[in-house]
């Protein structure tokens, strides 16, 4: 059984100093990673990256998750390499197929459906491998040489078939957990389901039936290499109470109509109780459904904190 991890995510950067103090302290908390989520009108992934690492000892620092047909992969290729590089190693790529359309709309970049879109996914990582793994650029050798230029490859050797940094793959249609199963060292779990007939975007929370269901999927697909994944899950609330049976029926008075409170406090993508409890629930997790790395949302950073030494 996997040793916990734990990360937290960023919406915004309100100043320099205040984005400095929030990586120390889920730093101090004992959180793992730092994950930069890519959406237009959030921080751009990369320099975000760089600077949790320099405002940090330890913290490691991710994606969660790019949106792949944003990125060109050879301009991607170089982005990851030149941050694992400014941060010593830390770096952990997650990749997703993208889900809104109202981004690509306003960035000018072709709607696709969702299985071309996994299929450009399949295609960055299996040419972001090739890069960090070969010499992508052997053709070019000469000049780069005369200038005294070098191939800028990762620090790390762990994801990628060991030419590059762990790879999270996050996603909950079949197809993105296909790739997921072959190419990703994290699977990632949003909980996160598109609302059929409604437009691209709308989203329902999961249940814990349908985890289960989407990691069964996944490790039958993976085969050999099942036990070799980490699991993480992106918990969407946080809410510390010592009524969870009340909470979880003001949250589906107040946001979930579609799923009852049983089914509220049961699933995995929602956090209700004490500090004791919340802990009891992440244990209970990681052996129920394998989910050993939680992330939580940036506005629940301070309120799951303490969670982490009780686990």
């Amino acid at each position: 059984m996997r040793d916990f991890r734990f990360g937290f995510n960023f919406f915004d950067i309100p100043s320099r100093d205040e984005f400095a103090e929030r990586c120390r302290r889920g730093e101090r908390y004992g959180y793992d990673t730092a994950l930069v989520p890519d959406h237009l009108g959030s921080p751009a992934p990369f320099p975000t990256m760089v600077a949790a690492a320099a405002a940090t000892e330890r913290l490691r620092v991710g994606t969660l998750v790019l949106n792949a047909g944003f990125w060109n992969p050879h301009l991607l290729a170089r982005e990851v390499a030149t941050a694992d590089r400014l941060t010593g190693g830390r770096v952990e790529l997650g990749l997703g197929a993208g889900h809104m359309k109202w981004e690509f709309d306003a960035a000018g970049i072709p709607w696709e459906g969702f299985g071309a879109r996994t299929e450009r996914m399949v295609r960055t990582i299996e040419e972001l491998g090739a890069l960090f793994g070969g010499d992508g650029y052997e053709r070019h050798r000469p000049v780069a040489e005369y200038f005294g230029l070098a191939e800028l490859a990762p620090v790390q050797r762990a994801g990628f078939g060991g030419s590059g940094p762990p790879l999270l793959v996050g996603g909950t249609g079949d197809t993105v957990l296909r790739a997921a199963a072959r190419y990703a060292d994290i699977v990632g779990i949003a909980g996160a389901y598109q609302v059929p007939g409604e437009p691209p975007g709308t989203f329902r929370l999961g249940t814990a039936a349908e985890a289960e269901e989407r990691i069964r999927f996944v490790r039958e697909h993976a085969g050999d290499r099942a036990d070799a994944i980490e699991w993480n899950v992106l918990v969407q609330h946080v809410e510390v109470t010592s009524d969870r049976r009340a909470e979880a029926e003001r949250i589906r008075a107040e946001r979930m109509p579609y799923m009852t409170a049983e089914e509220i406090l049961d699933t995995p993508f929602l956090l209700l109780g004490t500090h004791e409890q919340l802990a009891e629930q992440i244990r209970e997790r990681r052996e129920r459904f394998g989910f050993s790395y939680t992330t939580v949302h940036a506005p629940f950073l301070d309120a799951f904190g303490p969670v982490i030494e009780r686990v």
